[in-house]
């Protein structure tokens, strides 16, 4: 491990703590950067995002995906999670904590855009971030790209009448330009341009050099995100510190949950370490772009539920590296390679 991934819970933090101040003192910077979107994708976001993946998507052997697809243990415990777990787990612990636990701090209102907000979060699985913790913990490259290609997939068609379920209404409008848009930027470019920088070094040597290179890069990227995500929202996080924290509990009880059940399905059904890894995380990791952007589209900028989608950010983060620690310590639980797919 570089000094990059060995400190990068300390950079990330640095990042959050600069972010939120930078935020405050140049509000109107942030105000320019956040009107440079298109469909409610934020275009800088969407570079820094590209940055941070793109080493991830060189390591992708485009010809060996067709192989992944004849392993479906790992998917179907990625879509298991995803689809028929995660997403009521999370409208269930909102109820729980600001419908009984914090009823008297929150008015019903606001309570009910914190669940919202909360719900958008779980109705969201993970599109780019999961590349990064799937790197950090040697994942299949391969693997990966198939289960959030496949998530994707499924997240036109599920993600509004799931929403729509959980909210309780019936007229969700989902920016679905939004979505596209976000998948182009998030995976598709990337790829394209990974799988062009692969055949133009077409040496396996130059690759790992190019590899080695371009990981720092990445690193930068998910600090830089992390950064600009909390300068955008300085205001509302430094207005409301007790509903951040209200906020935060069930969305941390929520991620650590889901990746234990997961982790546990995985080494029950005795998947080998470099496909349950990613499929864990992409089960416990959120699409925050993308539920942040319906947020403020359904709600409001100024909103319970945008909040709420922030503080997602704010919580993945710092729980998502204790769970890379935390996978990369037990990996001899698992088998090594994938004799039993």
């Amino acid at each position: 491990m570089g000094i990059f991934e060995r400190f990068l819970t300390v950079w990330v933090a640095a990042a959050i703590v600069i972010g939120v101040a930078l935020g405050s003192l140049f509000p109107n910077v942030f105000e320019l950067v956040a009107s440079l979107e298109v469909a409610n994708v934020n275009l800088l976001i969407g570079v820094l995002i590209w940055l941070m993946i793109f080493p991830m998507m060189v390591q992708v052997d485009f010809s060996a995906i067709k192989d992944a697809g004849k392993k479906p243990k790992g998917l179907a415990l990625t879509l298991v999670i995803n689809w028929l777990i995660k997403p009521f787990t999370m409208a269930a612990l909102g109820w729980l904590f600001f419908k009984v636990f914090f009823a008297g701090w929150v008015d019903p209102q606001t309570a009910n855009e914190y669940i919202a907000g909360m719900i958008l979060l779980g109705v969201a699985p993970c599109t780019a971030m999961v590349f990064i913790w799937s790197q950090l913990t040697k994942g299949d490259a391969n693997y990966t790209l198939l289960q959030v290609s496949v998530n994707d997939v499924i997240m036109i068609f599920a993600f509004a009448p799931i929403a729509a379920l959980l909210l309780g209404i019936t007229d969700i409008q989902v920016p679905w330009s939004t979505l596209l848009i976000s998948v182009i930027l998030y995976v598709l470019l990337p790829l394209l341009a990974g799988i062009w920088v692969r055949r133009k070094l077409a040496d396996e040597s130059k690759i790992q050099q190019f590899l080695h290179t371009a990981k720092p890069w990445s690193i930068l990227g998910l600090i830089a995100t992390v950064c600009l995500l909390f300068g955008l929202q300085a205001e509302s996080i430094l207005a409301k510190p007790l509903a951040v924290v209200m906020i935060a509990i069930p969305l941390m009880i929520q991620t650590y949950g889901i990746f234990a059940i997961a982790y546990a399905i995985a080494k029950f059904i005795k998947l080998p370490h470099n496909i349950a890894a990613p499929a864990c995380m992409i089960g416990t990791s959120n699409f925050f772009e993308l539920a942040v952007a319906v947020a403020i589209s359904l709600f409001g900028l100024g909103s319970g539920a945008a909040l709420a989608t922030v503080v997602g950010v704010l919580v993945e983060v710092p729980v998502m590296l204790s769970i890379v620690w935390f996978v990369n310590k037990t990996g001899h639980w698992f088998t090594s390679h994938e004799q039993s797919l």
